[in-house]
């Protein structure tokens, strides 16, 4: 079968992070590092949607984000000199909206603006753009209206945030190379975020 399985996704999103973080770490004036990164989040996002759809315990899942976010937290914030809360626990606002609004699809959007506006007040690595992200992801189709909105919020953010995000724009191509197969299972992808980190950090010295 041809196209991308949930384990190709997995890689590029796990690769493009590491090539951003390098950046960010090593290589701060070599902003194509960074732009490579870009793909990575739009890719997270389009996992944890796939993932709040099929998944048989969203306890559990949601569970497994709370407490990697809580682990890879003081290493994030010795990576990256921040106090913001890493891309974890983004994710995790994200799985309560993409299930609250599942199980009440008539409060979808107080469900989706009440998860922006809490990603905006926490200080947090994507803010409100990562919850509308997820929002776009959830209802994604390869369609003409889709693109345009897809399109025309990244231009807005642009107006607001600067043309850093531009990139993400290009990620949906891989939405639509994905073949709906799961792939190998890939264990370590989860613990990649906290260990990529720790790595950077002992390197780094």
């Amino acid at each position: 079968m041809t196209g991308l399985t949930s384990y190709h996704l997995k890689l590029i999103a796990a690769l493009t992070m590491l090539v951003d973080h390098i950046g960010v770490v090593f290589y701060p004036d070599l902003v194509w590092l960074r732009m490579i990164g870009r793909v990575s989040f739009p890719l997270f996002v389009w996992l944890l949607v796939q993932g709040e759809a099929h998944t048989k315990n969203i306890g559990r899942y949601g569970l497994r984000l709370g407490l990697l976010g809580l682990v890879s937290q003081p290493v994030y914030q010795m990576v990256f000199d921040t106090a913001q809360l890493n891309i974890l626990f983004q994710l995790l606002i994200g799985l309560v909206c993409l299930r609250a609004a599942r199980q009440r699809p008539e409060l979808m959007p107080p469900v989706w603006i009440t998860g922006a506006l809490i990603a905006e007040a926490l200080p947090i690595s994507y803010g409100g753009y990562g919850i509308i992200l997820i929002l776009l992801t959830r209802y994604f189709r390869p369609n003409l209206p889709w693109w345009l909105a897809w399109v025309s919020f990244h231009l807005i953010w642009t107006g607001i945030a600067g043309p850093f995000q531009l990139p993400a724009i290009g990620a949906p191509l891989l939405f639509m190379a994905f073949n709906g197969q799961r792939g190998p299972q890939a264990r370590w992808f989860y613990g990649f975020y906290p260990g990529h980190l720790a790595l950077l950090t002992l390197l780094r010295g």
